[in-house]
């Protein structure tokens, strides 16, 4: 039985802290011991020069958030853990997927129509300041899921969008040359913990209001010492629903310490001393892994030489193979082995096929072709799921059950399938369905 392949991607962009460690790394480190799934991590550096401008920083933040995956117990033996930049086959699938993506999809990217709002709202030119770098992100995403086959990507509901993207342009492109690559489904992260900042907002380097994951032990405390609170006096009791200091505490402990650090706020706990609690509370988790962060940190060669092993595997197991294959389907090829005339036609005839896509109406369509020619295009579906069934029953039952009605339409018993095109006849169809049914 195969293995889930469930991607995901961190934007080298700065420096982890606890938001990120208990939203994504610590629960991505627990996901990655699954048998059942095969788990690509990859630092998405050239997706950091989007909107980073200085090389030391992006140098930096590889860095430190390569070794902080690896103190936080990603196994890179078990696991494909690897450097974006290290994979020269995804800049070239990116230029495939261009030429296959259509503008109007990337015109309305959130990120993209972000940027003109807000060029808009200033009363500047629409594109003022916007690189083509932003604009073609979606292309870039897509060919880092699509590069590996990722069945599941898991995102936020606002990234939903790029996983459809990937899906659209990867449909695109199995339509013109075969069936290359598998459409990925977002799984939606619903429930992933987002923990308050210095300042009470969402913890994010937007706000600069973190707290740095590895972050010195004495600084730590000074930085939690800092945490926004009211003005509840000690013996005063206070609600541990809407506190900053409890919520980042709920996030390290027990249920059973929660329970208890509950009661503390109910009879009246200092801010001080529950500040404290937090402080010891995270330093006890932390204080380990920061350690084995520091020692990685030191040896900056030994993390170098992990992402280049887990990208030349990668690279030799999957994607040179991969692009190959792509190279071929797109016409790149080796021009000693052209067929031209006489040889041309007598080359293998290729097998009937279904092809299925997905049309700017939002409906789902597939064509049944004979080489060049189209025998059937079909009618649109509410979902691909709907189409993939009717295909099914084509292939199953098309021979005995498929008729022809009015205006050159085809139907499968009662059910409407679509019409005949290129001047098929009925029979030219039911040949090509019993070629199929031959071979399977």
């Amino acid at each position: 039985m195969s293995r889930t392949r469930v991607l995901t991607g961190i934007t080298t962009s700065g420096t982890p802290h606890l938001g990120n460690y208990v939203g994504a790394i610590r629960p991505a480190v627990v996901a990655s011991r699954d048998p059942q799934v095969e788990s690509y991590y990859f630092l998405a550096d050239y997706h950091a020069l989007i909107k980073v401008t200085d090389p030391a920083r992006v140098q930096r933040s590889t860095l430190e958030i390569a070794a902080t995956w690896l103190a936080c117990g990603l196994d890179p033996k078990s696991v494909w853990f690897y450097r974006q930049s290290d994979i020269p086959e995804i800049p070239e699938l990116t230029w495939f997927l261009s030429c296959v993506a259509g503008k109007g999809i990337l015109n309305r990217a959130h990120a993209y129509k972000a940027s003109v709002d807000k060029n808009r709202a200033e009363g500047v030119d629409d594109d003022a300041a916007i690189t083509a770098g932003l604009f073609m992100y979606p292309v870039l995403m897509a060919a880092d899921i699509l590069l590996f086959n990722a069945h599941k990507v898991p995102v936020g509901r606002d990234q939903v969008q790029h996983i459809e993207m990937a899906r659209d342009f990867g449909q695109r492109f199995n339509h013109l040359y075969g069936e290359h690559f598998t459409l990925p489904e977002a799984a939606i992260e619903e429930h992933v913990a987002t923990l308050p900042g210095l300042d009470g907002r969402k913890m994010s380097k937007s706000y600069d209001n973190t707290i740095p994951l590895f972050v010195p032990r004495e600084q730590l405390k000074k930085l939690i010492a800092g945490i926004v609170t009211d003005s509840r006096a000690p013996g005063e009791a206070k609600d541990a629903a809407n506190s900053n200091v409890f919520q980042l505490y709920q996030a390290f402990a027990s249920a059973q310490e929660t329970a208890a650090m509950r009661q503390a706020y109910a009879d009246g706990i200092g801010w001080g001393d529950a500040k404290q609690k937090l402080f010891e509370r995270i330093d006890d988790e932390v204080a380990p892994l920061r350690e084995h962060y520091e020692t990685l940190m030191a040896k900056p060669a030994e993390i170098e030489a992990i992402l280049r092993e887990g990208a030349a595997r990668l690279r030799a197991q999957h994607a040179t193979p991969l692009l190959a294959r792509l190279r071929e389907a797109v016409g790149l090829r080796d021009l000693s082995n052209a067929a031209t005339g006489a040889k041309a036609r007598k080359e293998k005839t290729v097998l009937p096929t279904f092809k299925q896509y997905r049309e700017n109406d939002g409906r789902f369509y597939f064509k049944f072709v004979d080489g060049e020619r189209v025998l059937v295009q079909s009618i649109g579906f509410a979902s691909p799921k709907d189409a993939g069934q009717l295909i099914a029953r084509l292939k199953r039952d098309g021979g005995m059950l498929l008729q022809r009605a009015e205006a050159d339409s085809l139907q499968l018993g009662e059910e409407l399938v679509g019409h005949l095109h290129d001047a098929a006849e009925l029979a030219d169809v039911v040949e090509a369905l019993a070629q199929l049914l031959e071979e399977a």
